[in-house]
Parts: structure tokens; C-alpha cells; sequence
């Protein structure tokens, strides 16, 4: 019998002279450093089921544990697996693969085990974990080659909460797997960090096992081989057992509080949401100098405020820093939205020619709010900036605006935009820090012979120079595209008009 000790650590195996080779790794303590895959089955059950779904984990997860550790590794993952996926579509299991496992993944990842993967020339996962589950990942963003997991049954197009033969990959299984898929090739090197990996690992030429170290910490993320720029999902923190409890928990708690300060922005005077915020928990820091409000008697355009885009609260914390309701211009807004927010919006047509006599209207009224980005971005990034409004008005300030949550994202991609601000405001201190940079010189606009590409790629690297973000040439269909697999475009009903001004 093959024990652990038959095989050296991981730290010894060469990662030099490894293009022509094949590896195979096991994921959950040997890719990854934690050992442990319900935080993973605690977002699919979260981000594709809802808190209720996630409370059913929960339950269900002592038993998962007794089965793994005292009974049957194999049978513990199947309880996961059932309480995970019962009655899902299997399209919003895949739909969680792509745009949010990715983010949590990504920030675990081993760096010795990584280290020999990615030095191999061909790479192959075997896991116990749903295939559907981490495919996407393992080939998207660590280059895998061939991912070996356990398939899970399926009927109609909804999962059925069991799996299919063989059942789960674990032990032999894992084994029989591997056989099936290389036939009577060797591969050169497996990697593995527990006893029912040897079976596997003893079919390499090379075996190697990953030895647990709280110590180990995680690939930074700018030597990640792709960097996460674009992920989706509700939750900020990876859901462990004791943060999944305190978000069920506190979700009834947050809904409430979340209702009361939205009703608080939305009702007092703007001079007055500022203190009210903070009352309630919401940090707002304002920095800079922000320009005085325009004087109508003198007829003189309203100043276009240049914003970094974080979530759609951008415009109302601009107008909470003023003390004064700034309208704004935006591509897609939910009607809930429309109805709670404090300040007027007007919707882009996306018809170039419209979309520019429609700002030059609302500049003459005062000043106004814009986000070139289109769209939010969570990550250090800056998205490509449309050039469009440095051609409308010399009068621009950037603003860079930078938000912190500590349990709920406030954006989404493919969930319901409606609840965006109630998500945010669930957090138990949101922030926001809004930072007002000085106004374009003339002899840096329009007016004075640049282009409006030049004036809106340089208002770019302002506001990321100050927030040390990186600038990107992605666009808001670049996003959409990786996370909902549409390019976010909204088809209007045709109950608006185009230009009609919407009271938010």
C-alpha cells in the first residue's frame, strides 16, 4: 500500500525544462490552498438560489461534514452537491461558473502547486468538484487543457441534485479517470494533498503532494496569468460557514436598514442627505475643491462632472458631496430606480446626434453628471472613456469616485439592476469617497484643436493616476459579453420618448 510518505513535497518538484510535459492536479488543497469547497458551493447556492437556498447549505453542511470525515469522502460531497444544485437551471449554475466562481478562485491559488502547473506544456485537472462548476475557470484563466470532475445529473434542463456515474471523482475513481482518459500514456507529474489522491498520483511518473500551511499565501494578483478584470455576483467575501450564517442572518436586517436610507436620500433635502447619512452609517468623504453652482442669470452652460463609474449611486453621492441635485445622463436604469432616486436622469438613446443636442440642452439648464465609461467596473481599472461629451462643452471636472462594501456588491451584469442600491445600502457601513480634480484648461479641450478622443483619454489617466487604477480599452459590450453573454444593450419600451427627462 502507497502511503503519503512514498512522495516528496510539491516544493521539490522542478518547474524548469517542463514545455513538453503533461501535468495533472487535483483543485480543492492542491491548486487551491484551502481544502475545502463549500465556500464555493455557498456562491453558486447564493448567487443562483438566493439567501433561502443558501440557509439549506448551511443545514445541510454538518451532515455533509460528518459523511466526508467519518464515513465516506464521496458521500459528504453528494449531500454539497444536492443542497447546491436540487432544481437548478443548469444555465445559472454555468452562468455563476463564468462571472463570479472565477473572482474567489482566483484569489486562492497555490503558489508552488501553480508554479509546476503552469510550467507544464499540457495540463490536466482531476476533482472531485462539479465539472460545471470550475471548467470554465481551470480553461479560461489557468490554461487547463482537460478538466476531469464529477457530472452531475440533470432532467429538462434543471439539475437534479445527484450525480452521475461513476459518482463522485474521488479515490479510484479518480484513478479510473485518469485511465480513461490517457489510455496507456503516463503522465510525467500528479499532483495531490491528501491519501485519496495516491491512487491518481501513483499512475504518474512523478508524484507529488501539497502539505497544508496556514502560513501560504495565495498568487498575488498581478502575476495571476489573466487578471480578473470583470466578475460578478452579490457577495464581496468568500462564504465561509460562519460568513454564510452571518449573511442570512443579517440580510433582514440590512433589507430594513437599507430601506430607511434609501428613504432618507430620497426625501430630506440634499443639503441634509449628507448628515443623514452618516447617521445612519454611510461614510461620505469629499475631497478637492468642488466648483460653485452655475449663476442661470448669466446665462453662462452648466458644468459636466466627468466621473469614474462604480455603481449607479455615482451621480447622488456627486450630488450628496455638492449639498445640491446634480442631474445625470445614463445609459439603462431600472423604473425602481427611477422611482427612489433623489435627482433627475435622462436616458441615452445611443443615437449619437440625439444624445448630443439632448446634453447640450440639459448643460444650458445647469450643471450635469456623466460616466463615459457606460458602465460600472469593481475592479482597479478604468474602462474606455466615450468621447462624446468633450465635445459638447469646455466647462469638464473630473471626479474620481471610489466606493468600499464589506458583505454586498451594489452592481450587477445578470441579476435584477433594481436591486443595485438596496444591495449597496445593505452593507453595514458603506462608503464613498468622492474626489473633485481641477477644472480642464481651455488649452486642453476641444476649443483650443483637440480631439475629443485626446480630451477624454486624458481625463481618463487623471482620475486613474489618482485613484491608482490602471486605464483599459474595454467597453461596456466587453463586459457584458464575459459576464451575460449579451452586450448589455437595453431595448427601450416604447411608452418613453427618447428625450423625455425622467424623474428619477
Amino acid at each position: 500500500m502507497v502511503t503519503n510518505n512514498a512522495f516528496p513535497a510539491v516544493e521539490k518538484c522542478a518547474s524548469v525544462g517542463r514545455e513538453k510535459h503533461t501535468v495533472v492536479a487535483d483543485m480543492d488543497g492542491t491548486l487551491l490552498i484551502g481544502r475545502s469547497s463549500f465556500p464555493y458551493f455557498a456562491l453558486v447556492a447564493f448567487e443562483a438560489g438566493g439567501v433561502l437556498r443558501l440557509l439549506f447549505l448551511l443545514l445541510a453542511s454538518p451532515l455533509a461534514g460528518l459523511l466526508y470525515y467519518f464515513a465516506s469522502e464521496s458521500a459528504g460531497i453528494q449531500v454539497l452537491i444536492f443542497a447546491t444544485f436540487a432544481g437548478m437551471k443548469v444555465s445559472d449554475i454555468e452562468s455563476v461558473a463564468r462571472a463570479v466562481l472565477p473572482k474567489f478562485y482566483s484569489s486562492d491559488l497555490h503558489p508552488e502547486s501553480w508554479q509546476v502547473f503552469a510550467s507544464c506544456g499540457k495540463r490536466c485537472v482531476l476533482t472531485a468538484n462539479p465539472r460545471i462548476m470550475v471548467e470554465a475557470f481551470l480553461k479560461d484563466f489557468l490554461g487547463a487543457d482537460m478538466v476531469l470532475g464529477t457530472e452531475i445529473g440533470t432532467y429538462k434542463g434543471r439539475a437534479t441534485g445527484l450525480v452521475c456515474k461513476p459518482g463522485v471523482l474521488v479515490g479510484n475513481n479518480k484513478a479510473d479517470a485518469l485511465q480513461k482518459a490517457f489510455s496507456e500514456t503516463k503522465p510525467d507529474i500528479g499532483l495531490g494533498d491528501r491519501h485519496t489522491d495516491i491512487p491518481f498520483i501513483s499512475m504518474c511518473k512523478e508524484g507529488y503532494l501539497v502539505k497544508s500551511n496556514p502560513s501560504t499565501k495565495a498568487v498575488p494578483s498581478e502575476k495571476l496569468p489573466n487578471p480578473i478584470i470583470f466578475h460578478d455576483g452579490r457577495l464581496v467575501r468568500k462564504p465561509t460557514p460562519l460568513m454564510a450564517l452571518l449573511i442570512i442572518l443579517w440580510t433582514p436586517i440590512g433589507f430594513l436598514l437599507a430601506c430607511l436610507r434609501i428613504a432618507a436620500g430620497s426625501l430630506l433635502p440634499m443639503p441634509m442627505v449628507y448628515y443623514a447619512f452618516w447617521a445612519l452609517g454611510v461614510r461620505v468623504t469629499v475631497k478637492g475643491t468642488p466648483p460653485p453652482p452655475v449663476q442661470k442669470s448669466t446665462g453662462q452652460s452648466g458644468v459636466l462632472f466627468i466621473c469614474s463609474h462604480r455603481t449607479l449611486l455615482d451621480p447622488i453621492f456627486l450630488s450628496t458631496a455638492l449639498g445640491r441635485p446634480i442631474a445625470a445622463v445614463t445609459y439603462s436604469i431600472s423604473r425602481l430606480s427611477e422611482i427612489i432616486s433623489p435627482i433627475k436622469t435622462v436616458k441615452l438613446s445611443r443615437d449619437r446626434a440625439t444624445d448630443a443636442s439632448m446634453i447640450k440642452k440639459l448643460l444650458q439648464q445647469g450643471d450635469l453628471a456623466i460616466c463615459p465609461e457606460g458602465t460600472t467596473c469593481r475592479e482597479p481599472f478604468l474602462l474606455r472613456f466615450s468621447a462624446l461629451f468633450a465635445e459638447l462643452t469646455d466647462e469638464l471636472v473630473p471626479v474620481a469616485m471610489v466606493n468600499r462594501m464589506s458583505m454586498f456588491h451594489g452592481t450587477t451584469a445578470r441579476g435584477w439592476k433594481g436591486m443595485d442600491p438596496f444591495y449597496f445600502f445593505m452593507n453595514p457601513s458603506p462608503a464613498y469617497e468622492v474626489t473633485f480634480l481641477n477644472k480642464l484648461p481651455p488649452e486642453l479641450t476641444c476649443s483650443s484643436g483637440k480631439s475629443s478622443h485626446e480630451v477624454a483619454n486624458y481625463i481618463q489617466r487623471v482620475i486613474a493616476a489618482t485613484l491608482s487604477y490602471e486605464c483599459t480599452s474595454f467597453t461596456r459590450k466587453d463586459k457584458y459579453r464575459a459576464l451575460a453573454g449579451n452586450d448589455g444593450t437595453v431595448v427601450d419600451k416604447p411608452t418613453v420618448p427618447p428625450n423625455k427627462v425622467m424623474g428619477c
